[in-house]
């Protein structure tokens, strides 16, 4: 728990300090969403979680990670920043629980602030994780977040949803549904056609 103080303390004055407080702040012209969270009904638009774990959290990498998603022409649509405790990363990596790495893996998820997103878009989950790269990053391609920013699969700074299912699970773990917001962007008729 005091760690958990003293990295607050420092990140008081932090610039991440703005975006943190988006997930609080919801205007009131965004209605929370009230939309499965595998996709928007009617639409192709689906959505997906994004986590950028301690170890992009504690470079600094928070800003180019999300600057590449909104430059894909994605749409933010849950930002937080939140501590794992060990429980909550074992509910995460859930999937993985007989692998032999498990338990270093949740030790490390829960090692350091997280900042959990939910991302929407044209085929988001897919193109999510064609963004991120292989898992481990010295097999991802140059261009994509893992190619470029990360060099060993135990510090592989981010995660993203692996399908519908996973999306949904995700999503529905680490945000109410209150803190996801259906919001319109200016630029959308500039990233599709429909």
């Amino acid at each position: 728990m005091i760690r958990r103080q003293q990295f607050a303390r420092r990140v008081a004055g932090a610039a991440f300090v703005g975006a943190a407080a988006f997930a609080v702040a919801t205007p009131a012209a965004c209605a929370p969403a009230k939309l499965p969270a595998h996709g928007v009904p009617g639409t192709k638009y689906e959505r997906t979680f994004i986590a950028v774990k301690p170890d992009g959290v504690q470079r600094g990498l928070v800003g180019n990670i999300i600057a590449r998603f909104e430059a894909k022409g994605y749409k933010l649509v849950a930002l937080k920043m939140v501590w794992p405790t060990k429980e909550m990363a074992s509910k995460h990596y859930a999937d993985l629980s007989s692998k032999p790495f498990f338990n270093g893996l949740t030790d490390f998820f829960s090692s350091g602030p997280i900042v959990a997103m939910v991302w929407e878009g044209d085929n988001a989950i897919l193109g999510g994780r064609k963004m991120l790269g292989t898992t481990n990053p010295r097999d991802s391609e140059p261009g994509s977040i893992r190619g470029d920013l990360c060099v060993i699969t135990g510090r592989n700074i981010i995660h993203g949803s692996d399908g519908p299912d996973s999306a949904e699970h995700e999503i529905n773990m680490w945000f109410k549904p209150s803190e996801v917001n259906d919001h319109a962007l200016a630029e959308a008729a500039w990233v599709y056609e429909d």
